[in-house]
């Protein structure tokens, strides 16, 4: 018997399971909406704890810069490194020139804290890292490399350095650590003018401290540029005179290859070694 057959003979039957099927359906899906309605609900109510959870975290103090941050070099929201010209006091004096950024601490802007510390003179860049919890910031001072220091006298300690770039650095930040290797230059300023000097001559006479060093075995304990047309360098062997400091200096220094080991073996008081001239010659300390 057919399906057809059964139903012309039972259609209140038939009518009554498929009416049930409907009201089945009819359940299943209105258990469905309450069930989305209610899963969307719950959404709703952890995300409003997550903002109300996230927006509670950004307000910890925590996330910003105590407002005494830059009072002291003992705060530990602030830590200063890499300077060894640089006193840290000094970088902090720069630092307080801006004030403490009440915004947390990744949406503060370092751009005018690194202007301030890079005025300092001996400051060639600046790095500064952020740290978010506890908010602190690290700066990195990277400062220029001393080539030569500035005496008026053989007495008396350097007043000032020459960076490489060729910066005139002052008495501030003196006297240099014994780590940083330079050629001490004694100098008046008179005839030429060091707070005149550029980064070239600065290399020029880095160059021959260099070459002497090379040629005599020795390191260069000063070049005597009070005159610059009598200049001379003293190794720890012997004085050197050179002359008027031009160009054919260079070529002068190649002689104390031999020259040097000649001196020492002296047993006399020499007053220096001349290379002004063609001939050679030791002045002795009458």
């Amino acid at each position: 018997m057919s399906n057809e057959e059964e139903y012309l003979q039972n259609p209140r039957y038939y009518q009554k399971r498929r009416f049930k099927k409907r009201k089945l359906e009819r359940q299943v899906k209105k258990s469905r909406r309450r069930l989305n309605r209610l899963r969307a609900l719950w959404k709703l109510i952890l995300l409003l704890l997550l903002i109300a959870l996230s927006y509670s975290l950004l307000k910890m103090p925590q996330w910003r810069l105590h407002t005494y941050a830059f009072d002291s070099l003992d705060s530990p929201a602030l830590e200063i490194v890499n300077n060894k010209i640089v006193p840290s006091q000094k970088v902090l004096s720069a630092l307080r020139r801006n004030q403490v950024s009440t915004k947390p601490i990744f949406l503060v802007k370092t751009d005018n804290i690194k202007e301030s510390i890079k005025q300092l003179e001996p400051v060639q860049d600046v790095y500064i890292r952020r740290f978010w919890y506890p908010a602190r910031l690290k700066i990195i001072v990277v400062e220029r490399t001393p080539a030569l220091t500035i005496s008026p006298d053989i007495e008396v300690e350097p007043i000032a350095f020459f960076s490489s770039d060729g910066k005139l650095i002052g008495r501030d930040y003196m006297p240099l650590s014994p780590e940083f290797k330079t050629v001490r230059v004694i100098t008046y300023g008179a005839g030429d003018d060091y707070r005149t000097w550029n980064k070239a001559k600065v290399s020029n006479i880095k160059k021959l401290a260099l070459m002497v060093e090379d040629a005599s075995g020795e390191p260069v304990e000063y070049i005597d540029y009070r005159d610059p047309k009598d200049v001379y360098i003293k190794i720890p062997t012997v004085k050197i005179r050179l002359g008027s400091y031009n160009a054919g200096v260079y070529d002068k220094i190649g002689r104390l290859r031999t020259l040097v080991p000649q001196v020492k073996m002296l047993n006399k008081k020499i007053k220096y070694l001349d290379l002004r001239w063609d001939s050679n010659f030791i002045k002795l300390d009458e």
